[in-house]
């Protein structure tokens, strides 16, 4: 058998056992849980799913191995990267070898699996995405790629969000697919939420970025599938940054001002050698009271010490101030041809560090998300390490609020 009929035979495989849970839309490919392959005993087509699992959890690792390396080298984009999912979607031997095959893309530059989108990007290259702004519905839809012009139909869709207004302020709900926004859902991944005058924003999580610490400290805490929590299970919220917009009443101030906190990154990811919190599987807490990431003020705990010591500094953003064009009569900023229309949404978003912080000049001014317009409701997206998408995607939802106070 060739190389290529036996990827086509395991695609069939994996298509086969997909087909009997539902039909996944064009461009999503999230992991099937393993026991969506069995059936129950003595119902007609339980025995042949049996064998064929077994047929293919029987391979030597070594021959195992070598084929997922090669699918995994040859599928380096969308939708092509599906094959490396229908890997890991055979049974539990393909899996976990595929899980240790596919690097994060803050090492390999893609986006592969649903924990991908809470991993921080690239430190060279940015992630290219772009996002569709649906004002009927209030929805915001993020998509992998350059442009819808360029992609189309193929545009991988990463995640979705939808706008809830409410009597204090605006929430934006975030989830894994663009028809389920509930809280009790599987596929929530966090949210954003504003006060009233759209001017502070808290980027809310649905799991802790450091495992570890938060998990021991939390006795309702859990290690899941996404695709296993139960329905109707509310889950925790963890406040992992903070986005304050400057007040320009009187408009003198020239475009907006922002300051984005994110507590769950400190600013030794951006320091040489440094790194960030880069979750492996997804978690969930069921006290949504506790949020073990904030003190009693809101404040994140210093572990060890009272005092503010170096080592727990949280990461602090600004917008990279744009210069005025004397011919154009406006503000400016390179955007290296990925923002094409004029707007009041449009930033860079650079490291604001002290003098004392071991960050090289280069660093500081890396841009590490860049968000413009190119069209009617469709913005670019560029994201980079210490970001994640999920944060990245958060952080320009915030502007698509009203701020009348800011601009």
């Amino acid at each position: 058998m060739s190389f290529t009929s036996f990827l086509w035979e395991i695609g069939n495989i994996s298509n086969k056992s997909s087909r009997k849970r539902h039909r996944l839309r064009r461009g999503q490919a999230h992991i099937t849980p393993e026991a969506s392959f069995s059936c129950s005993p003595g119902s007609p087509g339980s025995s042949t799913v049996q064998i064929e699992q077994r047929q293919w959890a029987n391979l030597p690792p070594e021959l195992l191995l070598d084929i997922i390396q090669r699918v995994e080298q040859r599928e380096q984009c969308w939708p092509g990267r599906r094959d490396v999912v229908a890997c890991a979607s055979v049974c539990r031997s393909w899996r976990e070898i595929t899980k240790d095959i596919v690097k994060t893309p803050e090492l390999c530059g893609f986006l592969t699996f649903p924990i991908s989108l809470k991993q921080p990007g690239p430190r060279d290259t940015p992630i290219q995405c772009f996002i569709r702004r649906e004002r009927a519905t209030s929805t915001f839809r993020l998509y992998m790629g350059l442009s819808p012009a360029l992609s189309g139909e193929l545009s991988k869709l990463l995640l979705a969000a939808k706008r809830v207004r409410r009597a204090t302020g605006t929430d934006f709900v975030i989830s894994l697919v663009g028809d389920d926004f509930s809280r009790s859902s599987n596929k929530y991944v966090g949210k954003l939420r504003s006060n009233f005058l759209g001017t502070k924003f808290n980027i809310f999580d649905s799991q802790p970025s450091r495992d570890s610490t938060v998990c021991s400290s939390c006795e309702s805490c859990r290690k899941t599938d996404p695709g296993k929590v139960a329905p109707r299970v509310t889950t925790s919220n963890y406040n992992t940054a903070n986005i304050s917009y400057e007040l320009n009443i009187l408009r003198t101030r020239g475009p907006r001002r922002m300051q984005y906190i994110m507590n769950s990154i400190l600013v030794s990811a951006i320091e040489e050698g440094g790194t960030a919190p880069t979750p492996t599987a997804f978690t969930n807490c069921l006290d949504e009271h506790s949020s073990p990431l904030l003190d009693s003020a809101g404040r994140r705990p210093q572990v060890g010490s009272t005092s503010r010591s170096m080592q727990n500094v949280p990461l602090v953003l600004k917008n990279k101030a744009p210069r005025w064009h004397e011919q154009l009569q406006c503000w400016c900023l390179n955007f290296k041809g990925r923002v094409t229309v004029a707007s009041v949404k449009n930033f860079q978003l650079v490291a604001a560090v002290e003098p004392s912080e071991n960050v090289t000049i280069t660093e500081q001014e890396n841009v590490i998300l860049q968000f413009g317009k190119i069209g009617k409701d469709i913005f670019t997206m560029d994201y980079c390490y210490p970001l994640s998408a999920f944060q990245a995607f958060a952080i320009c939802l915030s502007s698509f609020d009203t701020k009348p106070v800011c601009e």
